[in-house]
């Protein structure tokens, strides 16, 4: 891939080209032919903001280096700005993980024993990689939803790289959700109450938040597991999360298993993704 941005103009210019359902951010596509094919490309909107993207890009980059230096596996990517009539457009190219090693998939097929062993191997990557950054100035964050998550024989990958939770304020953050979303609800959102951009982003920024929402989406899952999944993760935060960490998610698993009692099928209502994503 010497000449990316010319590989990415041909690869979307390909009929070949297959697009996947558009996400709240970027519409993924997987070339079929060329030197793109075992890839996936997310489009995002473009903009006359040159100086918004361009800082983008490299908070990007930053990011993934950030993820890498703290452990996370995260597969061959890259961001490319495109130049279109004026307008500038982000694409990033991601070497793609076959739906079979997608980790939803693999939690969802999975024996009970097996689910949660694949559940304690990512809690583990998710811990660490709050440890090694704590003591990082920027204002780093790792939205741990299953659905972004591959495994392979070496362990957890994780694929969710925009936007870049690094060095971005909470603001500033909520200000990024409103530009790059395709979702005209959630644009919406963002000028009559942009309070709400900056509540959702909240949780993708705290140890507690990523692992809650790792929880959370086992529990959506396999509702009928719940007990199962909850014993598991407060054996986790008792023996795997520091003091203050381990405290809120205790708080919350107890607030899950009040809810498991009165009705297991809650899972899919109330725990839904809470982060738009590449």
């Amino acid at each position: 891939m010497s000449d990316l941005t010319s590989s990415i103009r041909a690869a979307l210019a390909d009929g070949g080209t297959v697009a996947s359902d558009k996400r709240t951010f970027g519409i993924p596509m997987r070339p079929l032919t060329g030197p793109l094919e075992g890839h996936i490309l997310a489009v995002y909107r473009g903009g006359r903001d040159p100086e918004v993207q361009e800082l983008l890009a490299r908070r990007h980059d930053s990011y993934i280096d950030c993820l890498r230096l703290a452990g996370v596996r995260v597969p061959d990517t890259h961001l490319r700005l495109l130049d279109e009539a004026g307008m500038q457009r982000p694409v990033i190219v991601q070497k793609a993980v076959p739906e079979e090693m997608m980790l939803g998939p693999l939690i969802l097929n999975a024996s009970p024993e097996a689910a949660i062993d694949l559940l304690d191997r990512v809690a583990t990557d998710v811990a660490e990689f709050w440890r090694r950054v704590a003591q990082r100035p920027e204002r780093v964050g790792f939205h741990a939803q299953i659905e972004r998550f591959g495994m392979d024989d070496d362990g957890p990958l994780f694929l969710d790289t925009f936007p870049p939770l690094i060095s971005y304020s909470r603001d500033e953050m909520g200000h990024l959700i409103q530009r790059f979303a395709d979702n005209g609800l959630v644009r919406g959102l963002g000028k009559v109450l942009p309070g709400r951009l900056r509540d959702m982003q909240d949780r993708w920024y705290t140890p507690a938040g990523s692992v809650q929402t790792l929880i959370e989406g086992a529990l959506r899952l396999r509702p009928g597991d719940a007990e199962d999944i909850l014993e598991w993760a407060d054996r986790f935060a008792t023996t795997r999360l520091e003091g203050p960490w381990r405290n809120a998610v205790q708080a919350q698993l107890a607030r899950h298993a009040r809810a498991a009692k009165l009705n297991v099928g809650r899972w899919s209502a109330i725990t839904g993704r809470d982060r738009p994503h590449a």
